[in-house]
């Protein structure tokens, strides 16, 4: 089946997603906290219909588009997780008056107030404030003042519904070594977003929800209490830098790109594919890692990692592959037409070069389910 696909092209391991989506969901059934899953990653319903099977009711999407596919197919407790503005609420409130119940969020006291002086037609949307944990990206820190300033006009504004605190520990625990750093980005997370939670409680304000998460804290995360939802992605799809984490073996990587090999460089001891910085993205967070895989490992079609390869290089259409410990490629094992697949070093750039999965090692192989890409 594989060899009729034209390449470079996306393949999703079912076995390997239905594992992955399980092992999460069951922890959190036991720990008594709801999984609020981001679908950045897959933005596909037959994924988000996965997530269903196994307890989800509540979302979290980057885009709009996410946003407004997933609610046309009946998904509708949704929250936009980047920071809001005013030129997008007429998206945000056609969401909330065709069913959805859309929540927003922001951590600025000009969004703040600008957004509470708008005329907003339909249901109220959800406001949280956004917490930074980490000096990762954005929020307000833990000991501003600006936090209950944030909270007290969310909270009287007649138009918006304050929702509570929210924060992504993506930065510390990305960068974490082992199992206690990443035990303490978790708890890191979990604390600073209480901490605002107190000092708005403590100013007479309502904070009614609490909602962290990244897969790193998720997983290792060794306390939840407080916590209202916790919001994961790339855990459903997995790849080598979750892998170099400790998150997943190389064998739950369930997203790979399928790629053919085009030419022989035996004089820069190198072989040519068909997967380039378009097809894989040129994400190179791995090498921030001991274990740096330049832009992705390789395994045969059916899917045993070789460790002696990597891709080393791209340019736009073609990859560049190598040995990593600078032995001779045996070349005589990767002839010109063969495939490969690559592991992506980070799946959420990758999968966004496609516009949808072919289904491999499931229930549904050989199909073909389709992706909501753009914004």
């Amino acid at each position: 089946m594989l060899e009729d696909l034209q390449t470079p092209c996306l393949l999703l391991d079912e076995a390997a997603m239905r594992r992955n989506i399980k092992g999460m969901a069951d922890r959190f059934k036991q720990i008594g906290v709801p999984l609020r899953p981001h679908l950045k990653t897959a933005k596909s319903i037959d994924v988000a219909r996965i997530l269903q099977e196994q307890g989800a009711d509540r979302w979290t999407v980057s885009t709009l588009k996410e946003a407004e596919y997933f609610s046309s197919f009946g998904l509708k407790d949704i929250l936009y997780a980047v920071s809001i503005v005013p030129q997008k609420m007429e998206r945000i409130m056609q969401l909330n008056r065709t069913g959805a119940q859309m929540s927003i969020c922001l951590d600025s006291t000009e969004m703040a107030t600008h957004l509470s002086t708008m005329t907003l037609d339909g249901p109220k949307p959800r406001v949280y404030l956004e917490v930074d944990v980490d000096g990762h990206r954005t929020g307000v820190k833990a000991d501003q003042q600006r936090a209950v300033d944030v909270a007290r006009i969310l909270a009287n504004a007649s138009n918006l519904e304050f929702a509570g605190v929210m924060a992504h520990g993506g930065g510390v625990s990305y960068a974490a070594n082992g199992q206690q750093e990443l035990e303490a980005a978790a708890e890191q997370e979990r604390t600073c977003t209480l901490a605002v939670k107190d000092a708005i409680v403590e100013a007479g304000l309502p904070c009614p929800q609490v909602s962290i998460g990244s897969t790193p804290t998720a997983l290792f995360g060794t306390s939840f209490e407080g916590v209202s939802d916790v919001r994961a992605g790339v855990y459903v799809f997995q790849d080598v830098f979750q892998a170099n984490l400790g998150m997943c073996a190389m064998e739950d990587v369930a997203a790979t790109v399928l790629t053919s090999v085009i030419s022989h460089a035996p004089h820069l001891n190198r072989i040519v594919v068909d997967a380039g910085g378009l097809a894989l993205s040129k994400d190179r967070s791995c090498a921030s890692q001991s274990n740096d895989c330049g832009f992705g490992l390789l395994s045969d079609v059916d899917g045993h990692v070789d460790p002696l390869l990597y891709v080393q290089g791209v340019s736009q259409e073609h990859g560049y592959i190598t040995t990593r410990d600078g032995s001779p490629l045996p070349f005589e094992l990767y002839p010109l037409g063969s495939q490969l697949r690559v592991l992506p070093n980070h799946s959420c750039m990758t999968v966004a070069a496609y516009e949808g999965y072919h289904m491999i090692n499931g229930d549904h192989e050989g199909e073909w389910w389709p992706r909501c890409n753009r914004w």
